[in-house]
């Protein structure tokens, strides 16, 4: 998807140089696509937090066939 954006030009330069890209639009995509993963891990950590998984789940056990339900 083609857009403009107004971007901060000390803030994009660092982006580029910390994240060691040649353009604007590979620091934007790769600051996306980290924000993106991050998200998405926060909500993996949020299930975890809710107790959903049981801890005592010996996922070992299950894959050796010794499921012990």
């Amino acid at each position: 998807m083609r857009t403009n954006i107004v971007l901060d030009d000390a803030l994009i330069n660092e982006a580029i140089r910390l994240a060691n890209v040649k353009t604007k639009r590979e620091a934007v995509d790769l600051a996306l696509r980290r924000f993106v993963a991050h998200q998405k891990q926060r909500q993996i950590l949020e299930l975890a937090d809710q107790e959903l998984i049981d801890p005592a789940y010996d996922y070992k056990a299950v894959r050796a066939g010794d499921d012990p339900r």
